[in-house]
């Protein structure tokens, strides 16, 4: 069994791979919802949204989150009305939502919402809330703290970021499952997302970085930060802005004792002495997932690497 802690776009590509070569129902993914955010008086979960769509072969590729062909007549009109459209949400995006609300408000953990909506989408494998409890993830910048999606979507990271913050997380308990997924599984996999604020708030939750230390399996980390740069999401200004090194090295660092295999892109070959130095083994690829081909191949690269240091 395979889990995969995930963010976004980033994971999504990479779990888009390993759908692709192993078999679906060994993977269990871990998402996190600490993005998670309120729109319209509904509850929206974009990082759990964004990895069922991908997974289903539904997401817009153009923009890595959404549907492909959504319409948006909903937010035109509500616009009409007034609302402010900075956070745009499809009109089948929205069916997702009211859904969602409604089972939430009729009492429904939300690992059993997201069980059935994976369910819904036709998905094989297991997708897992990090918690059924709320967590929101706050930025501290300049004029102060911001939620996150305020952040990311309204002000496009446009906010030397100086804190991170996660609202909610002492009262947070790991979703039925999550614990499970991680000692039993033979390999657990940090996706190429954001370390602050896709992995973060996963690590955070009571009892999650003590399972991934404890764990039996193949610890594997992927580099979301290719030569100084992040292909997507503000990785790479975080880290510039909180002090960290701007590279493979920087992320292997904030993962330090919680990986035994680290993954960076054939254009940081020069590194991994030393990211081996701070007690990982590496692997060198490419790990640009620009394609289906070099999604997969990215993954069957990680999984023969994590069996053969079982």
């Amino acid at each position: 069994m395979i889990a995969v802690l995930a963010g976004g776009v980033g994971a999504s590509r990479f779990l888009q791979g390993l759908y692709q070569v192993v078999e679906p129902s060994t993977i269990t993914v871990i998402s996190n919802t600490g993005d998670d955010v309120e729109m319209f008086g509904l509850h929206v979960s974009p990082d759990t949204d964004i990895v069922l769509y991908a997974l289903a072969g539904a997401v817009n590729p153009e923009t890595g989150w959404g549907l492909t062909g959504d319409t948006f007549a909903v937010v035109d009109q509500l616009q009409r009305f007034g609302y402010e459209r900075w956070f745009n949400l499809g009109d089948r995006d929205l069916a997702m939502a009211i859904h969602r609300t409604k089972r939430i408000h009729e009492g429904v953990p939300m690992h059993e919402i997201v069980a059935g909506l994976a369910n819904d989408w036709g998905l094989a494998c297991k997708v897992l809330p990090m918690t059924n409890e709320p967590v929101r993830t706050m930025i501290t910048g300049p004029d102060g703290e911001l939620a996150f999606q305020e952040y990311m979507v309204r002000l496009r990271t446009e906010v030397d970021v100086r804190s991170i913050r996660f609202e909610g997380i002492e009262a947070a308990k790991p979703a039925p499952g999550v614990l499970e997924a991680l000692r039993e599984a033979e390999v657990v996999v940090l996706a190429p997302s954001n370390p602050f604020v896709s992995i973060g708030p996963i690590l955070g939750v009571a009892g999650v970085r003590q399972a991934l230390e404890e764990t039996k399996a193949v610890r594997i980390a992927i580099s979301p930060i290719i030569a100084g740069q992040v292909v997507k999401g503000p990785a790479a200004k975080m880290m510039t802005t909180m002090g960290y090194e701007v590279s493979a090295v920087g992320v292997a660092k904030i993962y330090r004792g919680l990986v035994d295999l680290f993954v960076l892109d054939s254009q940081d070959a020069a590194l991994a002495g030393e990211i081996e130095a701070l007690g990982m083994r590496t692997l060198v690829t490419d790990t640009m997932m620009t394609s289906t081909e070099r999604k997969a191949e990215l993954a069957r690269d990680v999984v023969a690497a994590a069996r053969s240091r079982r």
